[in-house]
């Protein structure tokens, strides 16, 4: 039995090779490639003559370190899974006040990038209408934002 195994493992590599490109394609999640380099790296072992344990043990070890060491910085560089949303997008722009920024009123208005939203002044200071100003963050709904100095 062992021996039929033996001679068999590039049959089975190359379906969990194919297998794992399958689901990487269909979820795009940089989950499984990572176990598809590893299953890989078996097939050309197990055509090399390497005994099975071994395949599994180097599969483990590469599916798993390409996984814990590289995924991260792939995801970094690719930027999947991270779509920047509508306020992360507005901070640092410039925009114009259509109500008069009063935080002790709890007051103030400006257009930023045709929309129009509800703000307040990050040092706290009444900023009057038609200036100009940077939005500095967003809390809830509300831009903080800042005098653009003339």
């Amino acid at each position: 039995m062992p021996i039929e195994i033996a001679e068999q493992a590039y049959v089975i590599w190359l379906g969990v090779f194919i297998v794992c490109l399958v689901i990487e394609a269909a979820t795009l999640g940089l989950t499984t490639i990572w176990f598809a380099f590893g299953a890989f790296i078996s097939l050309l072992l197990s055509i090399m003559g390497v005994n099975v344990p071994i395949q599994v043990f180097v599969f483990l070890i590469v599916s798993g370190g390409l996984l814990y060491f590289t995924r991260p910085i792939a995801l970094k560089v690719l930027k999947i899974g991270h779509a920047k949303t509508n306020y992360e997008s507005i901070i640092g722009k410039v925009g114009i006040v259509t109500q008069k920024i009063d935080n002790l009123e709890g007051k103030g208005q400006a257009k930023v990038e045709g929309q129009m939203w509800s703000c307040r002044s990050l040092t706290g200071d009444t900023i009057d209408t038609d200036m100009r100003v940077i939005v500095r963050n967003v809390k809830g709904v509300k831009l903080i934002v800042e005098r653009v100095n003339p």
